[in-house]
C-alpha cells in the first residue's frame, strides 16, 4: 500500500515538473510521518523514501533509534525553544523559524554540537490567524537579523497554504512565495543560501511544483488519513 501510494505521489511529481519544465531532481519528496508507527516509516524507507518530516521533537527522539541512519529528519512542526535540545543533533533542517528568539535559540543548541542547523523561514503568506508564520513583509528583516548567527544558516522559505478543495486555489500563495524567494535571493546576503523553497502538501503538491517547489511534504497521500487517537 505504501509502496503503491509512493509511487503514484513520484509519478505525479514527475508529471508536474515535465508541466513546468522542471528536472524531476529538482524536487525533495518529504514523506509526512507524523503519528505514524516506526514500521509505516520502515515500509517507506523500503520503498525509497529518505526524508522524512515529524511536526513533533518528541516522535524524533522515539523514532530516530529505531530506524536507519540515512535517513534525514525534517522538523517541520511549531517548534519551542525548550525542546530544541532533544533534536537538534538528530534532524537535516528545521523548517519552522519564525522569530529571532527561536533562532537565537537553535543557535545556542547547534553551537553546543558544533554545527551550523540549516533552517527555512515560515512564512504565512495567507495571513491566515490559526496558522504561525512571519507575514511576507517581515521576511527579509528576520533573515537578515539571523545571518548575524553562526551556528544557524537560512537556506530558504516554508509555508502552509490554506486547506482548500480546489488546489488552484492556492497557486497564488505559492506564487507570492516563490517571487518573495527569488527577491531575498537576488540580494545574496552573507551567511544566506536561498536553495529551498518548502510548500505544498497531499492537496496540492502538483500546483506547488509548477510554481517552484523544491520540497513537498506529503502524509496523508503515502501513509493514508492520520489517527490523532495514536497521540
Amino acid at each position: 500500500m505504501i509502496k503503491e501510494n509512493l509511487e503514484e505521489v513520484e509519478a505525479r511529481i514527475t508529471r508536474a515538473c515535465e508541466r513546468s519544465g522542471r528536472e524531476r531532481s529538482e524536487v525533495t519528496l518529504i514523506s509526512v510521518s507524523k503519528t505514524k508507527p516506526v514500521e509505516m516509516l520502515q515500509e517507506a524507507y523500503d520503498a525509497g523514501s529518505r526524508d522524512f518530516g515529524e511536526n513533533k521533537p518528541q516522535e524524533i527522539r522515539e523514532k530516530y533509534p529505531q530506524l536507519p541512519t540515512d535517513i534525514r529528519w525534517h522538523m517541520i512542526g511549531h517548534l519551542q525553544r525548550n525542546k530544541i535540545k532533544y533534536i537538534i543533533d538528530k534532524v537535516y533542517m528545521i523548517h519552522s523559524v519564525d522569530s529571532i528568539r527561536l533562532a537565537e535559540a537553535i543557535d545556542e543548541e547547534a553551537k553546543k554540537h558544533g554545527i551550523v542547523m540549516p533552517v527555512l523561514i515560515e512564512v504565512n503568506v495567507a495571513e491566515e490567524e490559526s496558522k504561525f508564520g512571519v507575514h511576507l513583509d517581515e521576511v527579509e528583516s528576520l533573515i537578515r537579523q539571523i545571518s548575524e548567527l553562526s551556528n544557524i544558516q537560512v537556506q530558504g522559505l516554508m509555508t502552509i497554504a490554506p486547506f482548500t478543495e480546489n488546489a488552484e486555489d492556492n497557486r497564488i500563495y505559492f506564487r507570492k512565495l516563490r517571487n518573495l524567494y527569488v527577491d531575498i535571493k537576488d540580494k545574496n546576503i552573507d551567511n544566506v543560501n536561498m536553495c529551498n523553497l518548502s510548500m505544498g502538501m497531499t492537496g496540492d503538491y502538483e500546483v506547488a511544483v509548477e510554481e517552484g517547489a523544491t520540497m513537498v511534504r506529503v502524509g496523508t497521500g503515502i501513509f493514508g488519513a492520520r489517527s490523532y487517537s495514536q497521540i
